[in-house]
């Protein structure tokens, strides 16, 4: 498995936790996407199930050697204690269904219903709690109200505010927030070991402490994404011509990647322009934010049309001019 870098607080406070013999049920892993929440949760499973077997794995922090006996069968997708769900790839296709669905949470009764095999302990990682749907979401609070004994539910989410209150109770909540530069640096080296040093820095600078989002991002001509934006927030566009422009080129069905960095890079953009202004200025950079972020919000769950959505954004931007 992957190297975690980072999260040093939110490790030690888990490992605490499992030392101490009094390991809580459900942790909700809360931060933006890309810094590392679906390896934590991937990672500390793991680490959980290993202990429970009785074999000391004498590595630090979540680490779980690559020989140990976990680790193949977790690396294989065949742990009989382990379940993890995640959207599933459409059927004759590559593109990821909108959802978990209800079928999928109701799935884990097969984990629940028989003693766990290899050591006294279950785990179940969902990534991401954002993506359930609302059936799901109340299907799994039933196992989290009353949770099967020796079971820790990793729980990943990017927008902890939008989930079940019912469910944020009945969790532990650990932060993981953006990477700082030098962790930033390392994660983008070990997960892309062909890269330049030049690469790396563009990257690590777009990415904002999310290698998984700089990864993604990767060969998709960020800069010239962030020229456009910058175009409009500096220069404005009084003839709509940037914005037609722009709106034209991320519709197209090619440029799926580059309108989801868009969706991202966009509000962020927009709330770099609220921190360099005062006064008035500052307030309306503020409340375009907020409705960038609530659009861009939208724009993902909902699939609005692309088209429309980046005019629209990209005429917020061009508001702060």
């Amino acid at each position: 498995m992957s190297p975690l870098f980072g999260h040093n607080e939110a490790v030690a406070a888990f490992r605490a936790a499992l030392d101490s013999g009094r390991l809580h049920h459900a942790w909700l892993l809360a931060g933006p996407e890309g810094v590392g929440k679906a390896l934590f949760a991937d990672k500390a499973a793991l680490r959980v199930l290993a202990e429970g077997a009785g074999i000391a794995t004498g590595a630090p922090g979540l680490d779980v050697p690559d020989d140990h006996q976990a680790a193949h069968l977790a690396a294989a997708g065949s742990h009989p204690d382990l379940m993890r769900l995640e959207r599933l790839v459409k059927e004759g296709g590559t593109e990821l269904a909108r959802s978990i669905t209800i079928d999928q949470v109701r799935g884990l009764q097969r984990l629940f219903a028989t003693t766990p095999s290899l050591s006294p302990w279950r785990a179940v990682v969902i990534d991401a709690l954002d993506d359930l749907e609302r059936n799901a979401a109340n299907a799994l609070l039933k196992n989290l109200e009353e949770p099967p004994p020796h079971t820790v539910f990793l729980l990943v989410s990017h927008s902890p505010e939008r989930l079940l209150p019912t469910i944020r109770s009945r969790c532990r909540l650990l932060r993981l927030g953006p990477l700082g530069p030098d962790a930033m640096t390392s994660a983008l080296e070990a997960a892309l070991p062909d890269a330049d040093e030049a690469e790396i820095r563009a990257l690590a600078e777009v990415g904002h402490g999310a290698p998984g989002r700089a990864i993604a991002w990767r060969g998709l001509d960020i800069g010239a994404l962030d020229a456009a934006m910058d175009a409009l927030a500096t220069g404005g566009d009084p003839t709509n011509a940037r914005r037609s422009a722009l709106a034209q080129s991320l519709s197209l069905k090619s440029a799926q990647p580059r309108y989801e960095a868009f969706l991202a890079r966009a509000p962020s953009r927009i709330a770099r322009a609220a921190r360099e202004r005062d006064g008035p200025a500052r307030e309306l950079a503020l409340k375009q934010w907020e409705r960038a972020t609530g659009l861009a919000g939208s724009a993902r769950r909902h699939s609005l049309d692309p088209h429309s959505t980046v005019f629209e954004l990209a005429g917020m931007l061009a508001a702060l001019a």
